[in-house]
């Protein structure tokens, strides 16, 4: 999982992490300028380029950002979920094995929100950043490490993605409110954000 990108104006790191901020093969990406300097990091920034194809195929009130938005967060809720499902097979820490399930319980019901809203959008439904590493993503690389864990590392790992999840979660979904076209999606961006605060807090206690 990548680090989170810091410091940057909220539109612009949406933008950055919904158009170009995969981590598939370099090629994929060569074309992009450098990502503007004076942008502090965690790591470089992505580069940014104006609207992607899948982005720009919003219908209706719905613009790049929303369905961006939504591209992001319904392939990082179905990565993550799949850790979730690990963690009664992984560990007996009772406190872990509670939060797995009331954290999946939350993002099935939150899917199912975001699926119906790309429904509405009329945009593809194909996962464009599948086999992308995106920050606040667990991926395949990732989830295969943590099923090769058990106990105290399972624990570690549980916490370290999800924590990376939750944050990134946060700034995506401010970041859509204020770029954001429809209504209902930057709604529920307010929502998802209010719940991921809330579930950092339960990942603090």
């Amino acid at each position: 999982m990548k680090a989170i990108a810091v410091g940057m104006p909220l539109a612009a790191l949406v933008a950055a992490l919904l158009v170009a901020g995969c981590g598939g093969p370099a090629s994929e990406h060569a074309h992009h300028p450098p990502a503007p300097s004076g942008q502090s990091a965690v790591s470089p920034p992505p580069a940014v380029s104006p609207v992607s194809p899948a982005a720009s195929m919003s219908s209706g009130a719905f613009n790049g950002t929303d369905v961006g938005w939504m591209q992001l967060m319904i392939p990082m809720d179905e990565q993550l979920l799949s850790m979730l499902e690990m963690a009664p097979k992984r560990t007996s820490n009772p406190e872990v094995i509670r939060l797995a399930k009331l954290f999946a319980a939350d993002h099935r019901a939150e899917l199912l929100k975001l699926r119906a809203l790309m429904d509405r959008s009329g945009a593809p439904k194909t996962n464009v950043h599948e086999g992308h590493d995106m920050p606040g993503m667990v991926t395949a690389d990732d989830l295969r490490v943590i099923d090769q864990t058990k106990g105290a590392a399972f624990d570690r790992l549980f916490a370290k993605n999800m924590r990376e999840h939750l944050e990134q979660g946060v700034l995506l979904s401010r970041g859509e409110q204020g770029a954001g076209a429809d209504q209902a999606t930057r709604e529920l961006a307010g929502s998802i954000e209010k719940a991921r605060a809330a579930q950092l807090d339960r990942l603090d206690g």
